[in-house]
């Protein structure tokens, strides 16, 4: 698994670009009959991504569990979100069968055992992506469908920023620890999002970009408003987004995120805002 310690905002005004990406970029996630995982110490989250194509694979495959986490499985203190971005799929956790279709969610409590992945149809296999959080308590595993999904559109094509905000893993739609996530889909025409910026003191982010057409790219803005900074994202790569850092984005088409937070609180908009024209 690999391991990203945290850096201060004072560090990484200095990086170079190759250590920019070294540092939160996260390639590669989609290997095929492989986990890949990435824990990060900045509020204990990981990040893993997962192919099935001809095997049904565990969620610790590859990983040593307690090496890593100091527990007997996986989840035994921490929970998980689940999305699936790919083909058909199905997940077993503890003996329930889930069917998952593209950009589904899944939610999975703390204490359970068994997580497995699978796909339907190995010419076109599920992605799953999953970030998991530290978690205190046990609240109940939860199938969202994209047709569940708490909806909030936001923005306007004038701002090139029309969008909808879908909330699947949320205060408003069910119970969890700490973790919260969900996909905003841009329409086209629109290649911003969270402009104007902002950053979360009392939380961490990790977006995934998906949807991005062949041979386009997001530019995602990110580092402290008055010193920002930029990384070039390909389609289904992921960033860690620390609490001192913007997190925004450019498109060169319309595209999709996951976003996934943990930290302090659940509160959707505890966040400390920043004009456009203070940016530097």
């Amino acid at each position: 698994m690999d391991i990203r310690y945290s850096a201060n905002q004072r560090d990484v005004r200095r990086y170079t670009t190759d250590e920019l990406r070294s540092e939160f970029l996260i390639e590669n996630l989609y290997v095929p009959d492989e986990v890949v995982a990435v824990y990060s110490h900045v509020d204990r989250m990981v990040t893993l991504g997962c192919m099935p194509v001809r095997e049904t694979l565990p969620i610790d495959k590859g990983i040593d569990v307690w090496a890593s986490f100091g527990t007997e499985f996986f989840l035994e203190r921490r929970e998980i979100g689940i999305f699936n971005i790919g083909g058909t799929g199905v997940i077993e956790a503890d003996g329930r069968r889930f069917s998952m279709g593209c950009k589904d969610c899944l939610y999975i409590t703390m204490g359970t055992r068994s997580v497995a992945f699978s796909s339907e149809d190995e010419t076109n296999p599920a992605k799953f992506f999953m970030v998991s959080a530290p978690a205190h308590c046990a609240y109940e595993t939860t199938f969202i469908g994209i047709a569940d999904a708490a909806k909030k559109p936001l923005g306007s094509l004038e701002t090139a920023n029309k969008r909808v905000i879908n909330q699947f893993i949320h205060p408003d739609v069910l119970k969890t620890c700490q973790l919260s996530m969900g996909l905003t889909i841009l329409e086209p025409g629109s290649v911003w999002n969270t402009m104007p910026v902002h950053t979360h003191e009392r939380r961490m982010e990790i977006y995934t970009y998906i949807d991005i057409p062949k041979d386009n790219v997001v530019f995602h803005f990110m580092g402290s408003p008055t010193e920002t900074q930029h990384l070039v994202m390909q389609n289904e790569q992921a960033v860690i987004s620390p609490s001192w850092s913007i997190h925004s984005g450019c498109g060169t088409s319309h595209y999709s995120f996951i976003w996934a937070m943990g930290g302090e609180n659940q509160a959707f908009d505890d966040m400390d805002t920043v004009d456009i024209t203070a940016l530097r």
